[in-house]
């Protein structure tokens, strides 16, 4: 029956765009709109977001960061303070013209990103080194007037955190820069149980703006890129477009050193590209909103009593479970749940209890598993969640490294992005015209220079000259 109920989604291996769209429908996550380039996010979309904020913000509070917003409209005259932040993000701002039925004597910009709103409030409040760090994030929407769209990875209107910092010293500054990118890894590995990659973003890839930018860099399952998160060291770049100055502890003035990071609803888009398949969405259990269903086969007393005590003893114990009472039939609830992505199913019928047995099926490998109905529940699926969300994790990075190639010269890297598309480590001499000669080959693009380097030989890759670095670079969304 599962099979009956997934059939609408596409085979992965055969139309992986069309799979993926699929899946997101299928599981309920979101629906496109009539707002062109927009998407709505069901609830079984927006709990995964949720609680990928309810993790995070905890994160970011261990920290010492606290939550701010800013508003939604930036003046056009804020917005052109700092150069290279308004002609990077020109092509995609959408403007506010109109007041009512009055034209407003200055148009208002849709804020793609808040460093200008973020840089002119700390000019108001940062007068001494006393007042520094201000460590403020918003959770918030966006605005970027993409021409192509696809739900979560890439939409005009997308959710995301943003971390705008202050600091007294440069040093400061950048260990910030580095400690907040590696709680975004941290986050990848440990709860999306997807193994990304961390490093620096070259200058042509950097953020407009940015002194440099790190970067976590991941592989969805058909070989394509996807960044994933960013954090941006600014320098004084924005405190003295803004002119952030404080009183320091010399007595003299001097400009705040600023950071910037964030990760979006994009994230939700790898989980599914990374981890699903051709029956639905799969999730890592420690990210999941709903952990366990019990599915009771048939209703009557000695299952209902069994399903509620089962429930009790798990959500006692945090492991958020819901009972499958709907009026559907049981193949139906078993396909539901399986393509809603839900990590442990547990079905329970009166024939499994004549024979005092209770049926567990894990999501991640869709095997069933007999155990005893007086079984200790909550050591059984805590161990089975364990055990899922590790596979998952081993699972990717294993695929990740049988996609994960070597190139010597413009030739191979050629071979493997037209035959086998993965990441590729290839030397690089720091040209720029090297990186858009590369993106000849099906818009390869520098995905980062990793912070581990290893030398595979002397020469660029590229134009043969020396090379300085090694490169891991990708097609990416």
């Amino acid at each position: 029956m599962n099979d009956i109920q997934n059939k609408a989604i596409t085979k992965r291996d055969i139309d992986f765009a069309k799979w993926y769209t699929d899946v997101v429908r299928a599981a309920k996550l979101a629906t496109y709109s009539n707002t062109k380039g927009c998407i709505v996010f069901e609830p079984n979309g927006y709990a995964i977001w949720e609680k990928m904020q309810s993790v995070l913000d905890k994160e970011f509070k261990k920290t010492g960061h606290q939550n701010v917003y800013m508003p939604l409209l930036i003046p056009e005259n804020l917005m052109n303070k700092e150069g290279e932040l308004i002609n990077g993000f020109a092509p995609e701002v959408a403007w506010v013209t109109m007041g009512g039925q009055k034209e407003l004597d200055e148009r208002l910009c849709i804020r793609p990103t808040s460093e200008t709103l973020f840089s002119d409030y700390y000019s108001t409040v940062v007068k001494s080194y006393r007042d520094l760090p201000k460590l403020y994030n918003q959770w918030c929407n966006v605005l970027r007037w993409e021409k192509e769209t696809r739900p979560f990875l890439r939409s005009r209107e997308f959710l995301w955190q943003e971390g705008h910092t202050v600091h007294e010293t440069k040093e400061e500054a950048e260990k910030e820069t580095l400690q907040m990118l590696n709680v975004y890894n941290d986050f990848f590995h440990n709860y999306l149980a997807i193994p990304s990659i961390v490093g620096k973003k070259t200058e042509k890839e950097k953020f407009a703006g940015a002194e440099y930018t790190y970067t976590v860099e991941s592989l969805m399952y058909n070989g394509v890129s996807l960044q994933s998160g960013t954090s941006h060291y600014f320098g004084q770049k924005f405190s003295k477009a803004y002119d952030i100055k404080f009183v320091n502890r010399e007595n003299k003035f001097d400009y705040a050193y600023q950071t910037s990071w964030g990760v979006t609803t994009r994230m939700i888009g790898a989980l599914i590209m990374v981890h699903s398949d051709d029956y639905g969405l799969v999730l890592p259990p420690k990210i999941a909103p709903r952990q366990v269903v019990i599915i009771p086969i048939k209703d009557n007393d000695e299952v209902n009593n069994l399903a509620n005590k089962y429930l009790e003893e798990l959500n006692r114990n945090n492991i958020v479970s819901y009972i499958d009472n709907s009026n559907k039939s049981a193949g139906f609830k078993f396909a539901e749940a399986e393509v809603n992505g839900i990590p442990v199913r547990i079905e329970i019928g009166p024939r499994d209890l004549e024979n005092g047995k209770v049926t567990i099926v894990r999501r991640d490998t869709r095997e069933k598993i007999e155990i005893d109905v007086n079984s200790d529940i909550v050591s059984i699926v805590s161990k089975l969640m364990e055990e899922i969300q590790n596979n998952l994790y081993n699972r990717a990075l294993e695929r990740r490294n049988k996609q994960t190639y070597i190139a010597h010269n413009l030739e191979e890297m050629t071979n493997i992005m037209n035959e086998h598309p993965g990441f590729i480590k290839a030397m690089w001499c720091g040209s720029p015209e090297c990186e858009t000669k590369i993106k000849e080959i099906k818009g390869t693009k520098s995905r980062c220079i990793p912070f581990e380097q290893e030398h595979i030989d002397d020469k660029c890759v590229c134009c043969g000259k020396q090379a300085q670095e090694m490169v891991v670079w990708g097609i990416q969304y």
